[in-house]
């Protein structure tokens, strides 16, 4: 009598538990996927976070408010709209005597201004930039995002409008998210870009998530595999299947991969797994003192020098 009582008491603490777990994954899941409204304060970085602020961001979640573009072009530009599977707002730039274009994707919170910095060392180095909101971003359509997966469709949207547009040197670049949104994309799309640079891509949706915990040193277990759960289900797709070194596999364009060795939201392993999963030819270059960042704050001049060498050696 008094072990069922225990047992009884046991069952009712555990289905506690399940549901508030669950409630706490489902709205976690949907802050991660849904920007807030622009004018919402964004959720500071974890390491700064007391106590009780990374106690309340793990039980809430992290707010991010949706990116807008806080900046524009010094040169003459064309906003262009696209139908995808959003709608969603790029900007062409045309360089001089042109050598062919890149198409920048931003990554995760990101929008097209943030990739200004980067649109300008390909234009000096004589190619045209195509910059790209995806979903949820800038002057995109809607608050949401799938951190790469719905956005590969974009990345094939504006790969396809360059090739109809009669351009023939068409490379692609992205950065974390963007990354990953052009690695599915290739996988999933007949798309064939002459080549590809990508910067820091997750090796699984999973990881990313869990690394997410890690920089606030709260426990992955269970909450990260619930996040993931909760947050395809929310988007319409199995977030677990999400994995970026699975589509390495079906990469055959030349790539450069670049990574920085002080990354505390993908590890080396999944880097050099992704490497050794490409193939096609393949090329990696890391920054021994660059976190997960832009590259150009470091190591302005090496990153030019790497992305021009891969360039000028792929000239039609």
């Amino acid at each position: 009598m008094v072990n069922g009582k225990i047992i009884k008491r046991v069952s009712r603490i555990l289905a506690i538990f399940f549901v508030l777990t669950n409630v706490v994954a489902f709205f976690h899941a949907y802050k991660f996927t849904h920007f807030a409204e622009a004018n919402e304060s964004k959720t500071r970085d974890p390491k700064k976070l007391s106590v009780t602020e990374k106690i309340g961001t793990i039980l809430f979640g992290v707010s991010n408010p949706r990116p807008s573009n806080n900046a524009f072009p010094d040169q003459k530009y064309l906003t262009i709209k696209l139908q995808s599977n959003r709608d969603i707002e790029c900007w062409s730039i045309k360089a001089d005597s042109s050598k062919g274009t890149v198409i920048l994707f931003h990554g995760f919170s990101g929008q097209k201004a943030g990739m200004l910095d980067k649109a300008n060392v390909f234009l000096n180095l004589g190619y045209n930039v195509l910059l790209v909101d995806f979903m949820g971003s800038g002057g995109s359509e809607g608050n949401q995002t799938t951190i790469g997966y719905l956005e590969a469709a974009q990345v094939k949207t504006c790969f396809d409008y360059l090739k109809n547009s009669g351009e023939n040197n068409i490379y692609l670049f992205g950065t974390s998210m963007g990354a990953v949104a052009i690695m599915k994309a290739l996988g999933d799309y007949t798309i064939k870009p002459n080549g590809i640079i990508i910067e820091c891509p997750f090796g699984t949706m999973y990881e990313t998530v869990c690394a997410r915990f890690k920089t606030m040193n709260a426990p992955t277990f269970p909450m990260a595999g619930l996040l993931v759960f909760w947050g395809g289900a929310q988007n319409g797709f199995w977030a677990f299947d999400h994995n970026p070194r699975e589509y390495a596999k079906n990469i055959n364009c030349p790539t450069l991969l670049l990574y920085g060795e002080q990354d505390d939201k993908v590890s080396k392993k999944e880097i050099d797994e992704i490497f050794s999963n490409l193939p096609g030819d393949k090329y990696l270059k890391t920054y021994p003192r660059a976190g997960h960042e832009n590259y150009l704050i470091q190591y302005k001049d090496e990153w030019v020098y790497d992305v021009g060498n891969f360039l000028s050696d792929r000239k039609i």
